[in-house]
């Protein structure tokens, strides 16, 4: 029998995870798991070719700010969602698919669900896919979630 203690659901707060979080509560609702819901904001000076030109001062309230943003964000996650178990809202720094793997280790998560934004062709190829990355490096299985097409999880 599958036996699920911990799921793990990464957003971005775009429409595309949003069907990975209703996706994550089901199956937490159905097996009686902890949900953790995970935010990754990129480091400031990944995002900022010239990051030199900026003092480590300013690179860190740009940093703070956007954790703080994150974090009052995570808060409306999921939406209405009620349950016995509480909801673990966590925000990291740095670059996603690391991060994520890293979170779920850390917490011996048992399951990833986490959406894709269908990319294919050369956007897949120039921007690659954080779920694609999450999915080889993951010590846990990974449900990938498709913003459209069939779903078997209602809304």
């Amino acid at each position: 029998m599958i036996r699920l203690n911990r799921i793990l659901v990464p957003t971005d707060f775009s429409d595309f995870s949003r069907p990975a979080v209703t996706y994550a509560c089901a199956m937490a609702e159905r097996f009686g798991a902890q949900l953790h819901v995970l935010h990754v904001v990129p480091d400031p000076a990944m995002l900022v070719p010239e990051a030199a030109v900026f003092s480590v001062e300013s690179m860190q309230s740009q940093s703070d700010k956007l954790v703080a943003d994150a974090q009052h964000l995570l808060q409306q996650i999921p939406e209405g969602w009620q349950s016995s178990q509480p909801v673990i809202r966590e925000v990291r720094v740095g670059a996603a698919f690391p991060e994520i793997i890293e979170y779920a280790k850390g917490q011996d998560i048992d399951l990833i669900v986490i959406g894709t934004h269908g990319r294919s062709g050369l956007s897949h190829i120039l921007m690659g896919s954080v779920a694609e990355r999450v999915v080889r490096g993951a010590s846990c299985p990974v449900l990938s979630v498709k913003p459209t097409g069939h779903q078997f999880v209602m809304s």
